[in-house]
């Protein structure tokens, strides 16, 4: 693979985005592994407890969400940190595992019950994030497609500690709006019952508990998703700190609470894998992962995005689509 050069001695930043000579390394690696250790495929198939996991958290949620709903401002800006950001990140994750229908073998019924995971969100998000998700998967980096990668007027913004640090504080805005003008897709029935239904809980919290209760249930997911703990698998799974990998995972305790995505190889490598068995895959195929870079601690990697001065959003690997629907290398 190559990439823009960086003179890292004296805390050059990158201009151009790392460009891959080769296609994205999961589907190779994926068959690999499967031909070596055919009993993964076992482990293929929808969690059975998850149903009851997302349950719990949006009842938690919406119970902290009207129990607040005569607190001070300032109260409920510390308990959406401390607290509702930790459960609104993790729906945010369960909704991510419903987008590869881990929960139901029915796909209807997982979009049924990401829509249900949403609510406490407080913005529609489910439906459309499972378009933009899949084919992140599908086109891992690809130019255009892979709506997970800064743009280039974010990369040219961002170059600085005071400017990253702000970026971070507000990744989820760039995160919701990227793809509507980088790649806008048209709204179906799913968006729009997705839109009614979440539209018509926040108006019902209004009605009945006030402002407060919905604003608890915004802050925890703004919050949460920014300089936060768990927001660090945002920058983790594939800002490259390393020019000869793409994807890292993070092997830390915060995986208890967000679906194993810090498994990122691994999910990337299995998609059809629920969270709770991701582990397996690395003690079944160590010798595949464990040369690779990993993490220990989300919120290091956010520190070292933020004072590595040779890092930014130019750090992600890019490359082109074929004509045959191959990815390639830029200019190739």
């Amino acid at each position: 693979m190559g990439a823009v050069e960086r003179e890292t001695e004296e805390g050059v930043m990158a201009t151009d985005f790392f460009w891959s000579y080769t296609d994205e390394p999961h589907a190779s690696r994926r068959r690999q592994i499967l031909s070596q250790y055919p009993q993964i495929r076992e482990l293929f198939g929808p969690d059975p407890w998850a149903f009851l996991k997302i349950t719990l958290v949006v009842l938690l949620q919406l119970w902290t969400a009207t129990s607040l709903h005569n607190s001070s401002w300032l109260r409920i800006l510390i308990v959406a940190y401390f607290f509702g950001s930790f459960l609104n990140h993790n729906l945010f994750l369960a909704i991510h595992e419903l987008s590869h229908n881990l929960a139901f073998s029915t796909p209807v019924l997982n979009r049924w019950l990401g829509i249900f995971a949403n609510l406490p969100i407080g913005v529609p998000m489910s439906v459309t994030f499972q378009k933009y998700h899949l084919e992140h998967h599908r086109f891992q980096g690809v130019d255009g497609i892979d709506m997970d990668i800064p743009s280039h007027t974010e990369a040219h913004v961002v170059t600085n500690i005071l400017s990253k640090s702000i970026w971070v504080i507000f990744q989820l805005f760039f995160y919701a709006f990227r793809p509507l003008f980088l790649n806008p897709k048209p709204p179906g029935m799913w968006e729009f019952t997705n839109f009614v239904i979440q539209f018509g809980l926040d108006a019902l919290m209004v009605y009945f508990w006030g402002w407060k209760a919905l604003g608890y249930m915004i802050l925890s997911t703004f919050v949460g998703g920014g300089m936060h703990p768990m927001a660090g698998h945002f920058i983790s799974e594939h800002y490259i700190f390393n020019p000869d990998q793409e994807t890292y995972s993070y092997y830390g305790p915060l995986n208890l609470m967000t679906w194993s995505v810090g498994y990122h190889n691994e999910h990337h490598d299995f998609p059809r894998i629920p969270g709770s068995k991701l582990y397996k895959v690395k003690e079944i195929a160590p010798e595949y992962y464990e040369d690779f870079m990993s993490y220990k601690s989300w919120s290091q990697v956010i520190y070292m995005y933020i004072m590595d001065r040779t890092v930014g959003p130019f750090s992600r690997m890019k490359r082109q689509l074929s004509k045959s629907g191959s990815t390639t290398k830029k200019n190739e």
